[in-house]
Protein backbone atom coordinates (compact mmCIF):
# COMPACT_ATOMS: atom_id res chain seq x y z
CA UNK A 1 0.00 0.00 0.00
CA UNK A 2 1.31 3.69 -0.84
CA UNK A 3 1.79 5.07 2.19
CA UNK A 4 1.72 9.08 0.82
CA UNK A 5 -2.40 8.93 1.50
CA UNK A 6 -3.25 12.29 2.36
CA UNK A 7 -5.79 12.31 5.49
CA UNK A 8 -7.59 14.88 7.06
CA UNK A 9 -8.50 14.84 10.64
CA UNK A 10 -11.42 17.16 12.07
CA UNK A 11 -11.77 17.29 15.30
CA UNK A 12 -11.71 20.74 18.05
CA UNK A 13 -10.07 18.71 20.64
CA UNK A 14 -6.30 19.65 19.58
CA UNK A 15 -5.50 17.07 21.93
CA UNK A 16 -7.00 14.57 19.80
CA UNK A 17 -5.98 16.04 16.69
CA UNK A 18 -2.31 16.38 17.74
CA UNK A 19 -2.49 12.30 18.81
CA UNK A 20 -3.22 11.69 15.18
CA UNK A 21 -0.78 13.73 13.78
CA UNK A 22 1.73 11.99 15.79
CA UNK A 23 0.54 8.63 14.87
CA UNK A 24 0.78 8.96 11.24
CA UNK A 25 2.60 11.58 10.34
CA UNK A 26 6.01 8.79 10.99
CA UNK A 27 4.41 6.60 8.97
CA UNK A 28 4.81 8.28 5.54
CA UNK A 29 1.15 9.82 6.09
CA UNK A 30 0.41 13.33 4.99
CA UNK A 31 -2.39 14.21 7.18
CA UNK A 32 -3.97 17.99 7.39
CA UNK A 33 -6.23 18.99 10.79
CA UNK A 34 -8.96 21.25 10.79
CA UNK A 35 -11.23 22.16 13.85
CA UNK A 36 -14.43 22.27 12.08
CA UNK A 37 -16.68 20.36 9.21
CA UNK A 38 -16.93 23.77 7.86
CA UNK A 39 -12.76 24.00 7.55
CA UNK A 40 -12.74 20.62 5.84
CA UNK A 41 -15.18 21.33 3.23
CA UNK A 42 -13.51 24.27 1.98
CA UNK A 43 -10.06 21.81 1.56
CA UNK A 44 -11.97 19.10 -0.54
CA UNK A 45 -10.34 20.03 -3.20
CA UNK A 46 -7.48 18.24 -2.08
CA UNK A 47 -8.92 15.20 -2.26
CA UNK A 48 -8.21 13.71 0.81
CA UNK A 49 -7.85 9.79 0.53
CA UNK A 50 -9.80 9.41 4.14
CA UNK A 51 -11.12 11.44 6.84
CA UNK A 52 -11.32 11.33 10.38
CA UNK A 53 -14.07 13.17 11.27
CA UNK A 54 -15.76 13.85 14.87
CA UNK A 55 -19.30 13.92 15.93
CA UNK A 56 -19.71 16.45 17.82
CA UNK A 57 -18.39 19.62 17.65
CA UNK A 58 -18.87 22.97 20.01
CA UNK A 59 -17.89 26.42 19.12
CA UNK A 60 -18.84 28.87 21.83
CA UNK A 61 -21.09 31.71 20.03
CA UNK A 62 -21.46 30.36 17.29
CA UNK A 63 -23.62 27.33 15.29
CA UNK A 64 -21.44 24.26 13.51
CA UNK A 65 -22.06 21.45 11.75
CA UNK A 66 -21.93 18.38 13.53
CA UNK A 67 -20.67 15.07 12.01
CA UNK A 68 -23.35 13.95 10.30
CA UNK A 69 -24.33 17.15 8.48
CA UNK A 70 -20.64 17.25 7.53
CA UNK A 71 -20.87 13.77 6.26
CA UNK A 72 -23.49 14.41 4.29
CA UNK A 73 -21.96 17.53 2.46
CA UNK A 74 -18.21 15.36 2.44
CA UNK A 75 -20.35 12.72 0.15
CA UNK A 76 -21.60 15.32 -2.44
CA UNK A 77 -18.52 16.82 -3.01
CA UNK A 78 -16.89 13.44 -3.08
CA UNK A 79 -19.00 10.20 -2.94
CA UNK A 80 -15.63 7.61 -3.08
CA UNK A 81 -13.69 8.83 0.25
CA UNK A 82 -13.47 6.81 2.81
CA UNK A 83 -14.54 8.61 6.74
CA UNK A 84 -13.76 6.94 10.15
CA UNK A 85 -16.57 8.60 12.28
CA UNK A 86 -14.64 9.19 16.36
CA UNK A 87 -17.33 10.19 18.61
CA UNK A 88 -17.73 9.74 22.47
CA UNK A 89 -21.03 8.46 21.91
CA UNK A 90 -21.89 4.46 22.27
CA UNK A 91 -25.39 4.90 21.75
CA UNK A 92 -26.33 2.23 19.37
CA UNK A 93 -29.09 4.16 17.84
CA UNK A 94 -26.03 7.53 16.57
CA UNK A 95 -24.01 4.09 14.99
CA UNK A 96 -26.73 2.64 13.49
CA UNK A 97 -28.03 5.91 11.92
CA UNK A 98 -23.93 6.44 10.41
CA UNK A 99 -24.23 2.61 9.17
CA UNK A 100 -27.04 3.45 7.70
CA UNK A 101 -25.68 6.73 5.94
CA UNK A 102 -22.89 4.85 4.77
CA UNK A 103 -20.04 5.73 6.99
CA UNK A 104 -16.91 3.28 6.79
CA UNK A 105 -16.03 2.84 10.28
CA UNK A 106 -17.19 3.83 13.84
CA UNK A 107 -14.23 4.98 16.50
CA UNK A 108 -15.15 5.29 20.06
CA UNK A 109 -13.43 8.04 22.00
CA UNK A 110 -11.52 5.38 24.64
CA UNK A 111 -8.25 4.75 25.74
CA UNK A 112 -7.42 2.54 22.94
CA UNK A 113 -8.77 5.38 20.30
CA UNK A 114 -5.36 5.52 18.52
CA UNK A 115 -4.78 2.00 18.43
CA UNK A 116 -8.68 1.26 17.01
CA UNK A 117 -8.24 4.09 15.05
CA UNK A 118 -4.57 3.22 13.29
CA UNK A 119 -6.04 -0.50 12.92
CA UNK A 120 -9.50 0.78 10.72
CA UNK A 121 -7.53 3.42 8.97
CA UNK A 122 -4.88 0.33 7.90
CA UNK A 123 -7.29 -1.72 6.87
CA UNK A 124 -10.05 0.83 4.86
CA UNK A 125 -7.09 1.75 3.20
CA UNK A 126 -5.57 -1.37 2.44
CA UNK A 127 -9.18 -2.41 1.29
CA UNK A 128 -9.63 0.37 -0.85
CA UNK A 129 -6.07 0.24 -2.76
CA UNK A 130 -5.44 -3.57 -2.89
Amino acid sequence: MDKNKLIFIVDDDPFVTSLVVKRFVPEGFRVESFSYGEDCLQAMDKKPDLIILDYYFTKPGQDVMNGMEVFDKIKEKDPEVLVVMLSGQERGEIVLELARKGIDDYVIKDNNLIDNLNASVKELLGRKYS
